[in-house]
């Protein structure tokens, strides 16, 4: 550590943002007062002692003064360079200031303590590394500054105090880092401190010039580009006046094709916006790219063409019922909406407030139904383009509304790309499969299409891509779903819902006629007079074999019908033209897969045993016959209560809670055994067990099971029935009731149980099938167990079947 030696008395010559180091020498400007004063006071004092006048160099930051000066001789009293009175002054050492003093002159006095700045001999071996890394950095950066004069001379110093206070000398040093030089009287410690300061600036430095050449060879590739460019826009130029060619660029092109094509007033406004953007970006600027693709999709866009719908209402009905049978509903719908369309038209209200006619169905009904093809079909009737939108999967709010056109490979969304598809703005466009829409963390698809299916919304869309405004009111958008449950609320609300609850077995087989047995012919290889089909064979194809609510499955079996004769007469065994007669269909293709309960022997029937009751339901694929299978537990097992099996959802488990509560508090007036419910478990199962079930309309079903389990008395075989249930045996309205009766007739059930408040529901079942039906609306269970329930054999109790 450094030692401190006896005080002295100096007078004080602060230094206004300046640092003197001991061994500097520095002019000072006599003219400044307190430095004449500082030199004078110093001068006088002199006389009386030997040596050189002595004064305190002290640093004044924001006028406050250092705690440790620099005690400096004044070498010489003169001229500056430049003719004004000054100084020469060589810093001494360092001195610790202490208390104020007198003296004479006009100068401020102080007393002080020199420090005492010697180091060891030998240096200890950090200290001396310490001076081999200064020397290297200072000489390496004095070479870079070309000072060769200087290198020799810090080589030269030895002394561990001068050499860090040669630093002092350094103008990228700041005032703040020469006052901790000063102030740190440790010569290693200051040395280490000066070497540090000199290795951040030499790595700032290094930055700086990595950084500056950079930018150079960045300007001379820019600078030569342009001039590579000038010259080969002179060859083209050169070129095109040798050909003969008009003098033109690219934005020029664009300009052009803006202004001669037909665009709304805003769209054209937006491109020549566009077209100004290109004509200042350079040639190789990304920007530049995007542009042209975006002007390329505008001018694309079929923003002015449209196409005359045709207004034969009645050559419009011809082609909906050539092309589809039976759909009653939907082909209303398009009649009244051409019919509509028509009188306004006559009337001149083609635009009323910017919107126009569009429509906005909604087709949900289960697959196989002709969903689909039905749009291609409405927009034949309505001289229309037709576009279809697969929507199935999508879980990308951007497919929808399009991205941004700032990304890379930006896109408009699909409803855009349908219409520029169309080439026409009043296309019919089938979103199919809107109930299987997802959504994740790139947005909700389903939430962007509820401004496209708006009717109030969508003349005014807005594409993500496009960003200017698109009239969507003239678009006929027909959506399809299988399960109306899967589509959000919000979007169901702004469609008109369109329900295809299924065919009835008249239908398919004008439907095989008429639509599947031409196709599959053609795809055989076969000629209509090779292989006809009789009508009772595609019955039994479309009831035994095939049981759906559509015809694709029909249409399958025909299809390997016809494979199958064409093999045949292929191998040689069988001659054409050949009859397919009913008889025929088991050699051919094999067994029925479906048989009717009421056409199998009453031992094989599933309703043969007390405590099964047949009930209706509705599935995706739309109606299905449901069967319910109860039993009572052995008193000895001990496990009383109510056990559920079939995969049931909460709706249907509390249904079966209600039927046996029903049971209990009513079973004494239906003359049934209901002490057994007490003592014994009882089990309701819903084959099939791997299919999820729910809702309420089991109610009834599972009451008549239980009744029939307690009474011993079988459910009649064609029997099936559908409703809620309550605690007091009121029977509530369901749902799906066309759909469950539509089943329930291709089950072969003749007699159906329905609510007397869905009586209403009958006016959509077709009358061919009402006619087969033997329909009972119901208001209480008790009238649902004296329909359903056989008549007793005799007085005898009844034998309760007993689970194993």
């Amino acid at each position: 550590m450094a030692a401190e030696s006896t005080p002295l008395a100096l007078p004080v010559l602060p230094l206004d943002d300046e640092v003197v180091l001991p061994g500097m020498v520095v002019p000072l400007d006599l003219s400044d007062s307190e430095v004449r004063a500082a030199v004078e006071a110093a001068q006088a004092a002199a006389r009386d002692e030997p040596g050189k006048p002595k004064v305190l160099l002290v640093p004044r930051v924001d006028g406050t003064y250092a705690g440790i000066g620099v005690l400096g001789t004044v070498e010489q009293v003169g001229r500056l360079a430049d003719g004004d009175p000054g100084a020469l002054i060589r810093g001494r050492g360092r001195v610790r200031i202490g208390a104020g003093t007198t003296g004479p002159g006009a100068a401020l006095w102080v007393e002080g303590t020199r420090i005492d700045e010697s180091v060891p001999d030998p240096l200890p071996g950090h200290a001396a590394e310490l001076v081999k890394e200064y020397k290297a950095l200072a000489t390496a950066w004095l070479r870079k500054r070309g000072a060769w004069q200087v290198v020799d001379r810090v080589q030269a110093i030895d002394d561990v105090s001068a050499l860090a206070d040669n630093s002092g000398y350094s103008p990228f040093l700041t005032t703040e880092q020469k006052v901790a030089l000063l102030e740190t009287t440790d010569p290693v410690a200051r040395l280490k401190l000066a070497t540090q300061q000199l290795r951040d600036h030499l790595a700032e430095q290094d930055v700086a010039e990595t950084i500056a050449k950079d930018v150079q060879e960045g300007v001379d590739k820019q600078q030569r580009e342009f001039l590579l460019r000038r010259q080969l826009e002179a060859v083209r130029k050169e070129l095109r006046e040798l050909n003969g060619e008009q003098d033109g660029d690219e934005s020029d092109d664009y300009r052009a094709r803006v202004e001669a094509a037909d665009l709304p007033g805003k769209v054209r406004e937006a491109a020549l916006k566009e077209v100004d953007k290109l004509e200042r970006s350079p040639d190789q600027s990304p920007e530049g790219s995007w542009i042209r693709t975006w002007l390329d999709t505008v001018l694309e866009m079929p923003w002015n063409e449209r196409t005359e719908d045709s207004y034969d209402i009645q050559g419009a009905q011809a082609v909906l019922d050539a092309e589809h049978a039976g759909l009653q509903d939907v082909k209303e719908r398009i009649t009244e909406y051409l019919a509509v369309r028509k009188r306004r038209s006559d009337r001149g209200l083609g635009v009323v407030g910017g919107r126009r006619g569009g429509a906005v169905l909604a087709l949900v009904g289960p697959p196989g139904v002709g969903k689909t093809s039905l749009g291609e079909s409405v927009a034949h009737a309505m001289g229309r383009k037709f576009v279809r939108v697969a929507l199935g999967g999508v879980r990308d709010e951007a497919e929808i509304r399009g991205h941004r056109r700032t990304y890379v490979g930006a896109l408009p969304g699909r409803i855009v790309r349908a219409i520029k598809e169309a080439g026409s703005m009043n296309p019919v466009v089938l979103l199919d499969e809107i109930d299987k829409v997802g959504s994740d963390f790139r947005g909700d698809p389903a939430a962007a299409l509820l401004e496209v299916l708006d009717p109030a919304q969508n003349h005014t869309f807005r594409d993500h891509y496009l960003e200017v405004e698109l009239d969507l009111s003239d678009v006929v958008f027909l959506a399809t779903a299988n399960v109306l449950e899967a589509i959000p609320e919000a979007l169901l609300d702004r469609m008109e819902l369109v329900r295809l609850d299924g065919y009835t077995e008249d239908e398919k087989i004008v439907i095989a006629r008429d639509h599947l047995l031409p196709r599959q012919l053609e795809r055989a290889g076969l000629q209509p007079d090779e292989v006809t089909i009789e009508e009772g064979a595609l019955r039994k194809l479309a009831g035994e074999y095939t049981r759906e609510a559509g015809v694709r499955n029909l249409e399958r079996s025909v299809a390997r019908l016809l494979r199958k004769v064409a093999a045949q007469h292929e191998l040689g065994e069988r001659k054409l033209p050949f009859t397919v007669a009913e008889d025929d269909l088991r050699g051919l293709i094999g067994r029925p897969h479906h048989v009717p309960e009421s056409a199998q022997e009453p031992a094989e029937r599933r309703t043969a045993v007390p405590g099964v009751a047949t009930g209706l339901a509705v599935t995706g694929a739309g109606g299905d016959v449901l069967y319910v299978e109860a039993s009572l537990a052995d008193p000895e097992t001990g496990a009383a209560g109510l056990t559920l099996t079939g995969q049931l959802g909460d709706v249907m488990k509390e249904s079966a809670q209600i039927a046996l509560s029903f049971l209990r508090s009513h079973g004494a007036e239906l003359e049934l055994p209901v002490g057994d419910l007490k003592d014994r478990g009882v089990h309701i199962h819903f084959p099939a067990g791997a299919v999820p079930k729910d809702g309420p309309s089991a109610g009834i079903t599972m009451t008549t099971a239980l009744a029939s389990l307690l009474s011993g008395r079988l459910v009649r075989t064609d029997v099936a029935m559908t409703g809620e249930v309550s605690l007091t045996g009121r029977v509530l309205p369901i749902g799906g009731v066309k759909q469950k009766l539509l089943a329930a007739h291709r089950a072969g059930v003749t007699t159906v149980i329905i609510p007397k408040r869905n009586e209403p529901d009958l006016d959509d079942v077709p009358a061919e099938v009402l006619e087969k039906l033997d329909v009972h609306a119901v208001t209480d269970v008790r009238q649902v167990l004296e329909l359903a329930l056989s008549p007793a054999t005799n007085g005898a109790a009844p034998e309760v079947p007993v689970a194993a």
